[in-house]
Parts: C-alpha cells; structure tokens; sequence
C-alpha cells in the first residue's frame, strides 16, 4: 500500500470520510502498566491503454467508464476505441502454431474410425495379425483427443466466464495466457475485461480495472518501461494527503499497526529515562503523536525522547516538504505536553543507512521501528546486496529494547508471475471489499483514494520484475526466519494493547476479525489475512 509510506496517522474522526482533511484528529493511545456465447469480440489490433492517468506515455489510452475521464490520441485530440470484429478465436490453433496450442485439425475428423480400420487391413497384410503398431496409433489418437478435449472444455468454461460477466474467473485466464504467452488468447481476453470493469463498479470491477492494467503493461514490455509511462501524475501534495487520510480512515489497517507498534515500544520503555525511537519510514510522523501523549501521562513522568526520522524522496512530495516539517510538528506537540524531546532527520533510504547516520548516544532505550517498510528493500533474490538482511543485521548492532514489524500478510517477493497474480487477486479482492462498506461506489475521493493510494502497487506488482519490482510482500513466517537469523528474539505483545485494538474494530465493520497466533497479532477481512503486527528484541 503506497499510502503506508507516505501518511502516519493514528486519528479515529467522527468527521465525514469524503471531506479532504488537511489537520489530523489523533486517535488516543492511553498509557497503561456453464452458458453458451454466440458472439465474441476479438482486437484488430493491439492499442496500449491505462486507468491512471499517465503523464508521460505517447500512447492513446482507454479509461474505463470513469466519469471524469477522457480519452486522446498523441496529438490531443479525443478518440475512441477501434471496432472490433466479432468472431470467437479459435482456441485451439494459432499461426504456425506460434502459441504452442495442439492443431485443430487434428482432433476433429469423422474419417478417425475409417482410417485406423484401413490401418488395421494394412497391417495384417504387411505384418500379420499380432503387431501392436495400430494400438499405439489408436493411443496416439486418444491422447490428441484428451488434449483437445481439455482445450475445448477450457474454452468452454472461458466463454462462460464471459456471458456471465465473471471478472474475477476472466482475469484468471487473461493472466494464464499471458504467463503462457499465449497473446492471441490473452488479447482476445483483455478486449473482453475491458467492457466488464469499472472503476465506479462493484470491488472486483474496480479492482479487476487496475489487474488488467497490469497486464497490459506485462504484456506490452515486461518490465519497468511501462509501468513508469503507466504512472499517473501526482495530484498536489495536499490531494494527495488528503488521499491517504481517507483511506486511513476508511480501513483499520494502518491505524491496526501503529497502534500495536506503540503499544510494544511503550511497554518495552515504561522504566527508561531516554528513549531513541528509529523510525526507517517516518513519513508525515504521525504515528508517535499517540505514543508522545502516552510518555507525557506515565507515572513518575515521561522520558526524554529523540527521534530519528529517516525518509525518501515520496514521503517528501507527500508532505510538501523536507523532515524539518515533521520534526516542527512532534516538537510543537511534545511541548504542548510538557514531554522532552529531539527531533533527528535522516534524509535517505533505507538502502543508504549507516549506522553514523542514526547517531545513537550512550545511555539511550533504542527503539526501532519498521512500519509497512521493510517489503520495499530488495533481498537475496533481486541483489547480491541482500539490503533486507543487511539492514536487519545493522539494527541488531544497536542493541534495541525492541524492534516492531507491521507488514502486509501477502507472498509476492520471489513468487512466478502467475502465482503472484493470483495472490495479488486474492489480497486485494479483501481490501477492495472492505473499502466498499464505507465509500460510496460512484464517489470521486473513493476513485482518487483508490487510484492513488493503491494501483500503482497493483501495477507493479503485476507487471515489473527484477529491481524494478518494489512491492515484494512476504509473508509472517518468513520475516520470522529472517528476523531469527539477524539474531532477534520475540518480543510479546501486551494484552492491554490486544484488547485496545479489539475496542478499535468495534468502530467498523464486523467482518473485520482480529487474531493472536504465535505471539503476532492478524488483522484480517473475513477469512483473509490482511496485516500482520509481531515485536522483537
């Protein structure tokens, strides 16, 4: 989710979710010890096309029935799709076979009998009657068939797909073609999707809007050429603000996570004097505006506190501004209530950190945070570097107090592109869901929060590999196994914290469902699991 990188939030408003909200209302963390198709459309030809509105691509583009959208040709004048010819293709057969589908000619033929009993006379007379060479052709024969048969009845089920208007079952097999390369199939198929998803429609046309954008831009070039020119253009930074604070209002997901991040790192620190809170994502900072609160109400007093903000070029545009904005925010705050506190900016990724750049001092609790982060640091499998053990490594060498994990419960780091898809469809079939019980389908901050917040994540994880494929998810256990073999031991999470987020979700709806296994907390959308919230040491 883009929007976890770019907004830190923990407000609970009673304000309505389609107004842009400019200043935040913090959320209070109190301190405590099968059919038949007669028609098909096929392309005539392959068009480029794309639902974010890219400010680079020198393409045409077709949007789908956005209302506040339009489409042009390069040289800005409007266009509109090229007609298609109707014709079913001819799902088992491809030019020269290109596509590796069997023959079509031969599985269909009413001369089969005739010529395996001509075959038959042959050889008796040839051979004798004891050969065994027409059983083989005869099981030749029945296993062209099968083949075909399975081809056949893949067609079948597909054009049922589609005269039942199943978007989700056509996204599938659009993906299955293009895995398979299979770009008669897959053309044919992304021309269907086409006149079946919306971006004001039910979750799975919306959500299917941006899959099949990732597609395209997979089966246009396979990597980040596309996905860049596919990048919408940014809306003004308080837009976007406004964006992500809709979408953190909407969902409990974020406000999930850095509830229990606070909850571990104050339990953790309830005897220290100096804490040094080490946020790797600090964004607009305001996680620790909840927990600033909470030091502020300890007994005995509240701790000195110094955080480290370390941040990139996106939180930057976000903010509309610097980590000098973020460090006058939680200053103006901590003074407020009366909490001593230091603000040091680290103005880098996470690539980049040293440990001189996080400037720890003798005496201080350290505290790391890693709030929906560490899946951006490519591992073992994209570079020799290995930045997502590296950096884990790196922090184990400040000997923390603890060390919070809040990640999306998704497997999409080292997963085949097929497999991934599939995962990507699941994953965010739930969060389309779950926003759908709070936005209005047809509300254009629900299009924006959407679009901006979460497509280009889509986009990505579909369409770009190697490098160039940033959003790589893994799931709990194996952030475990790495956490584990950096030298980390599990922290428990405090009950007293569990049952504050229990109190949270009675604020939504019931489907959301919250879990404590293995000493992680799961927040989850009916049976899927969403985010997960673990603590080290």
């Amino acid at each position: 989710m883009e929007a976890s990188h770019q907004y830190r939030n923990s407000s609970m408003s009673s304000r309505s979710f389609y107004q842009p909200v400019k200043e935040v209302e913090p959320y209070y963390f109190c301190y405590n010890d099968s059919s038949v198709v007669t028609q098909f459309s096929v392309p005539n030809c392959y068009e480029p096309y794309c639902t974010l509105e890219s400010s680079s691509a020198n393409h045409s583009y077709n949007i789908y029935n956005s209302p506040s959208t339009v489409n042009f040709s390069p040289n800005g004048s409007p266009i509109s799709q090229q007609e298609s010819q109707s014709y079913p293709p001819d799902l088992h057969h491809s030019p020269d076979n290109a596509y590796g589908s069997p023959l079509s000619g031969s599985c269909i033929t009413n001369d089969a009998s005739d010529l395996r009993h001509k075959l038959r006379e042959l050889e008796t007379v040839m051979l004798g009657p004891d050969s065994d060479i027409i059983d083989s052709i005869d099981s030749t024969f029945q296993n062209g068939a099968d083949t075909c048969s399975s081809e056949m009845n893949s067609g079948i089920q597909i054009m049922g797909a589609i005269s039942r208007r199943d978007v989700k079952e056509v996204l599938i097999a659009c993906a299955k073609s293009v895995s398979d390369n299979d770009l008669l199939m897959a053309n044919w198929l992304m021309d269907e999707l086409r006149q079946m998803v919306s971006v004001s429609g039910e979750p799975i046309q919306r959500l299917g809007a941006y899959m099949l954008e990732g597609l395209v831009a997979r089966l246009a070039s396979s990597g980040s050429s596309i996905y860049k020119s596919l990048r919408c253009k940014e809306p003004a930074s308080d837009e976007l603000l406004s964006y992500m604070h809709i979408l953190y209002e909407v969902c409990p997901y974020f406000k999930f996570g850095y509830m229990s991040a606070n909850g571990a790192i104050a339990e953790a620190m309830k005897d220290e004097d100096r804490v040094h809170i080490i946020d790797f994502q600090i964004s607009q900072g305001s996680q620790w505006i909840t927990l600033i609160q909470a030091f502020a109400a300890r007994p005995g007093g509240p701790p000195h506190i110094r955080i480290t903000g370390i941040d990139d070029s996106t939180s930057a545009y976000a903010r509309g501004g610097g980590l000098s904005i973020v460090g006058r925010k939680l200053s103006k705050l901590a003074e407020k209530f009366k909490v001593p506190f230091e603000f040091h900016a680290a103005a880098m990724s996470g690539y980049d950190v040293k440990l001189e750049n996080l400037g720890v001092r003798p005496g201080e609790a350290v505290a790391v945070n890693f709030a929906f982060m560490l899946h951006h640091m490519p591992d073992e499998s994209v570079s020799t570097e290995n930045y997502r053990d590296r950096l884990l490594m790196l922090v184990k060498r400040l000997s923390p107090k603890v060390v919070t994990l809040v990640e999306q419960e998704s497997n999409t780091n080292t997963s085949a592109f097929y497999p991934r898809f599939l995962e990507a469809l699941n994953y965010y079939t739930a969060m389309f869901e779950s926003i759908d019980v709070t936005l209005q389908r047809d509300h254009k901050e629900r299009i924006n929060v959407e679009q901006h917040c979460l497509a280009r994540d889509i986009v990505n994880i579909i369409a770009c590999e190697g490098p160039e494929r940033v959003e790589r998810h893994e799931l709990l256990g194996k952030w475990k196994s790495r956490f584990k073999m950096a030298g980390f031991r599990p922290y428990p999470l405090s009950s007293v914290v569990n049952a504050m987020i229990k109190t949270l979700l009675e604020n939504y709806c019931n489907k959301y469902r919250l879990q404590e296994r293995d000493g992680a907390l799961y927040l989850g959308w009916m049976e899927r699991d969403l985010v997960a919230s673990c603590a080290w040491k």
